[in-house]
């Protein structure tokens, strides 16, 4: 097994050189460190992570703490954490909260903490008073819309200009009467909050219809409560030519109530949702979409609390806006 040392002499660096190419230091001039990865990788070295890790005190493990893992939304940026993670040698203990407070505060202000070195966390109960520095016995970087301006970093779309852009796209269809589903009336849910703020400056930009019958709250952001909630729409009498919906499984749930009423989609009510899971191309008809960047979310988020695990103190509560498209689909073309 190729040696730390051989690379060096293969490379025709130091050896200090080489660790600081391995671990990924910063201030190595690029055409050094292209010569030190080339070396590597001609050598099949491979650096002893467990050693390392000793070294400096670490496990080697970083946590995902996600609310539900069967949300495809969530499993699909499990799967890019995953791989983000792998691509810095490091492990990944993913786990599912449930949402419950106390499994939240457990990942990242408990003992338990200790067997990672530090934690992603997307919240649905905990709020900024709950996981202050002083509690956090670890790094952590949080994802979601459930805490904003705290000392920790933040990774998130911009909720309002996504579901600005979604609305707007059914008004440029001309779609005059849209309806939104999934506003927060009976949930706490911050991200309801900021995609019905989108939902409703588009109203007001599109010269759309403020009709409150074309509000439809919901109480979970399931298949189940679109169903339910597009249902109780259309017996309203609002006569709503376009939906909103302000996650795809909501947009799922109310395709089914728009084709058990034999309601044509797109032609007589356009739909169009948030999140681009994978099996939305797959449904009939294929759903429209705002699609965040999974992927440099998932980079983001995994760089950002690397940066703290390795020391990085400036700037605490950096928030960071990884990109999301808008995907056209049949249900909105």
């Amino acid at each position: 097994m190729a040696r730390l040392k051989d690379v060096a002499e293969a490379a025709g660096v130091s050896v200090r050189t080489v660790s600081n190419v391995v671990n990924n230091y910063a201030y190595v001039h690029p055409d050094t460190r292209s010569r030190v990865q080339a070396a590597i990788e001609e050598m099949g070295y491979r650096p002893n992570l467990a050693a390392r890790n000793l070294r400096r005190g670490r496990t080697g493990m970083i946590g995902l703490a996600v609310p539900d893992l069967t949300v495809p939304y969530f499993a699909e940026l499990a799967q890019h954490v995953l791989k983000a993670v792998a691509a810095s040698g490091l492990t990944l203990l993913i786990e599912q909260t449930d949402g419950e407070l106390d499994r939240e505060i457990a990942f990242a202000c408990t003992p338990q903490a200790n067997a990672l070195d530090g934690l992603l966390l997307s919240p649905l109960s905990a709020r900024a008073s709950d996981l202050t520095p002083d509690r956090a016995s670890i790094p952590i970087v949080l994802l979601g819309e459930r805490i904003f301006d705290s000392p920790f970093d933040h990774v998130a779309i911009d909720n309002v200009a996504a579901a600005r852009a979604a609305t707007l796209h059914l008004a440029n269809l001309g779609r005059e009467r849209v309806a939104a589903i999934g506003v927060g009336t009976d949930i706490d849910s911050p991200m309801a909050d900021l995609r019905q703020r989108g939902y409703g400056m588009a109203v007001e930009e599109g010269g759309l219809s403020r009709d409150p019958r074309l509000v439809a709250p919901t109480t979970s952001f399931s298949r189940a409560e679109g169903y339910r909630a597009a249902t109780v729409l259309l017996d309203s009498g609002a006569d709503a030519d376009a939906l909103f919906c302000f996650n795809d499984l909501l947009a799922q749930g109310a395709l089914r109530a728009l084709s058990e009423r034999g309601i044509a989609v797109p032609g007589a009510v356009a739909v169009i949702g948030m999140d681009d899971n994978d099996e939305d191309q797959y449904l009939t008809p294929s759903l429209s979409s705002i699609s965040p960047d999974k992927e440099d979310l998932a980079r983001r988020a995994v760089a950002r609390l690397l940066a703290r695990i390795n020391g990085d103190r400036t700037s605490l509560g950096v928030e960071e806006r990884p990109r999301f498209t808008l995907v056209a689909r049949e249900s909105a073309p």
